[in-house]
């Protein structure tokens, strides 16, 4: 994926997310505050992880393929979305970590 990519990977979780919040205020009152979009990561990586088990058949689950896939990508989205409510430049926080691994693993 070049970079070009996950700018507009980036441009359209956000534009999601703000959406998200125009429904946080007409059903809530408010949007959440990022402590809850975190609870809401958390809640989502382990439902990636159920379904992990679930492939792995160490959980016994029907249909667990499309959400599987569904929730990897949600998991992505909701780190984009995380990211910026904490103004932490993504692009740079996975370059940041991939060269400093790298350079670990050499």
């Amino acid at each position: 994926m070049s970079i070009d990519n996950f700018d507009e990977i980036i441009r359209r979780s956000l534009e999601i997310r703000k959406k998200y919040h125009g429904l946080e205020v007409l059903h809530h009152g408010s949007e959440w505050i990022v402590e809850e979009d975190a609870l809401a990561y958390l809640t989502d990586a382990g439902l990636v992880a159920r379904n992990i088990m679930a492939q792995q058949k160490r959980w016994p689950k029907i249909g667990f393929e499309e959400e599987l896939t569904h929730k990897l990508g949600e998991n992505i989205w909701w780190l984009i979305v995380l990211a910026d409510r904490m103004d932490i430049d993504i692009k740079q926080a996975v370059d940041k970590f991939l060269s400093k691994t790298e350079k670990l693993i050499k």
